[in-house]
């Protein structure tokens, strides 16, 4: 299983499943990253943590812990 956190930079992904429970998969999706969404990888920080994405037309930082619960197509 291939998780967003395991995506590089300049890769476009899409997003198979969204794991989690609850509140934590609910803020994901209110973050736009929902079943079949693309996202394009620009920046990762240099201890890989926070990882900047392109989705929908708009930049957006998400953190480790929230890449591991994306898995890519």
């Amino acid at each position: 299983m291939k998780t967003l956190k395991d995506a590089r930079v300049g890769e476009t992904v899409t997003v198979a499943r969204l794991h989690g429970e609850g509140p934590v998969k609910r803020r994901i999706m209110d973050m736009g990253i929902t079943k079949g969404t693309q996202l394009y990888v620009r920046k990762v920080a240099p201890l890989g943590d926070p990882m900047e994405l392109n989705v929908r037309g708009y930049e957006l930082s998400v953190r480790k812990a929230d890449a591991e619960m994306i898995e890519l197509a």
